[in-house]
């Protein structure tokens, strides 16, 4: 294994890293202003029950300009979310919609797989963070606490570049991360020119608290190009993206799930050697697939329901359908008799298809929370595959993936009150305080005197920038953040219209 070097930031960042960073700051200025605000989000279907907990998304869409791969390949999972575009960030909402949390990005820079995980005993928020996928652009994964603050990061190992699609934390204290890497080959075997180009995947576990890589694992070494279903670029100069990583994570016992988009395929890998122990579905599967169990162009597959199944995220499409649209499948594996049984399935019942990325979640009350990648839905069904809830972002917008976590956000900054003369000769009052999850009211103060401020009104929480409109206009405003007893959570300072 070659030696690794891999950058880690722990606890306090730098001014100049935190400055970029900007975490803890206040959002986006209030509605009106040139600063820009989060994608707004439609809610299409709600139901009661649904499952406790917030939205996590990476809303990215708008005046993006058409991206390719380093393939020269129609984009895929992260591609979005990391191209130059007007609106872009990791994003908590509630189940309204409305922004809990959003973090802005600077231009050219994208978010991908933000959720919530655990670091050291404790719950955590992370995300990749990029300004290139398919490791053509420096990328760095964060892991931050519930002040929002940066407390660790990771980045590739033996001078590779991190990709885009994966940054999964483990008990153990490591990362399992993703990577592209394009190297010249031989690609005559499958049609190819004999001097072409190839990307394959690369699986890296990094501990998180030396950098050192504990584990590497080169799809080259392991998968041939023939197992792919993806063409051979008909540009010479272009690369040929025969494997597509799109996901790693632990198996009950310990070893790895892979998932290669353009093989078809899911692969069990032994965590000490990277030996390929068995292959589910694609060209050379291991197990016979039973009626319904074969899956094309899929994402994020993850054990569920016992150890011997997998829940996958089965797009059935590259821009071409396979199925005329997505699913989300549980298929039981027999590592004994090598069979492969379709335990149950759905899909949405607008026959939403996602040519590009996706997800699937097990939630805690039985329900399954899915993102639909490049359609830019996300949705929750229970057990029977009964939509419960449904949502869509703006047109031209998507989200890699889409996680419900429970997550109480407590950003060490104080609420920001801003008064603004309204139409009409009022005032109108945003009550801004970008992460905290306990607000449920704001009381608005306001007077002639900075010493005499009496309560003008008390509002519901309605988004981390709260608006309400109040009659006159007094000289000095206060906003007051309250939880759902009454007790106060946080004040602002006092301002003037």
């Amino acid at each position: 294994m070659k030696p690794s070097i891999v950058h880690v930031a722990l606890g306090v960042l730098s001014a100049g890293l935190f400055s970029a960073i900007a975490l803890a700051t206040p959002p986006a200025a209030p509605t009106g202003s040139d600063d820009p605000q989060p994608s707004p989000i439609t809610i299409l279907k709600t139901s009661p029950g649904l499952a406790r907990g917030l939205i996590f998304v990476t809303p990215a869409g708008g005046a993006a300009p058409p991206l390719t791969t380093p393939t020269g390949a129609a984009p895929d999972a992260g591609a979005a979310a990391t191209a130059p575009i007007s609106e872009q960030g990791p994003e908590i909402v509630d189940n309204r919609g409305r922004p809990v949390w959003f973090k802005q990005l600077p231009s050219g820079i994208g978010a991908t797989d933000f959720r919530v995980q655990e670091y050291r005993g404790e719950p955590v928020i992370t995300w990749i963070q990029s300004a290139g996928g398919f490791s053509t652009g420096p990328t760095t994964d964060y892991i931050a606490d519930r002040h929002y603050h940066v407390i660790a990061s990771v980045q590739a190992g033996n001078g590779y570049i991190a990709d885009t699609h994966e940054f999964r934390l483990t008990p153990e204290g490591t990362a399992l991360i993703s990577v592209y890497h394009t190297i010249p080959y031989d690609l005559s075997s499958v049609g190819g020119p004999s001097s072409g180009n190839v990307t394959e995947g690369i699986v890296q576990e990094i501990d998180i608290a030396t950098g050192r890589v504990l584990f590497e694992w080169h799809s080259l070494d392991h998968v041939p190009l023939s197992e792919s279903h993806e063409p051979v670029p008909t540009s010479p100069t272009a690369a040929y993206d025969y494997f597509h990583l799109n996901s790693v994570n632990p198996d009950v016992d310990g070893n790895l799930l892979i998932s290669s988009r353009h093989t078809w395929t899911v692969y069990k890998l032994d965590r000490h050697t990277g030996a390929v122990i068995w292959r589910l579905g694609g060209k050379s599967s291991d197990f016979d697939l039973g009626p319904g169990v074969a899956f094309a162009w899929q994402h994020n597959p993850l054990v569920a329901d016992g150890p011997d199944t997998i829940r996958i995220f089965d797009n059935e499409s590259a821009g071409t359908p396979v199925l005329p649209y997505s699913r989300v499948i549980w298929v039981k594996h027999d590592d004994v008799r090598k069979t492969a049984t379709l335990e149950r399935w759905f899909k949405h019942p607008d026959n939403l298809s996602a040519a590009s990325q996706g997800n699937s979640q097990a939630l805690d009350n039985g329900d399954t929370f899915v993102g639909w990648g490049q359609v830019g839905r996300y949705s929750e069904f229970d057990h029977d595959g009964n939509l419960l809830l449904d949502a869509a972002f703006a047109p031209g917008y998507d989200t890699y993936r889409a996680y419900r976590h429970e997550w109480i956000g407590q950003p060490d900054t104080n609420p920001a009150a801003v008064a603004q003369p309204a139409d009409g000769g009022g005032t109108t009052v945003h009550a801004i305080w970008n992460g905290a999850t306990q607000v449920a009211r704001w009381e608005i103060l306001g007077g002639s005197s900075v010493h005499a401020l009496t309560r003008l009104d008390s509002v519901e929480w309605n988004s981390f920038d709260t608006a309400v409109t109040l009659p006159g206009r007094p000289a000095y405003v206060q906003v007051v953040a309250e939880d759902v007893y009454g007790l106060e959570l946080g004040r602002s300072a006092v301002t003037s219209p």
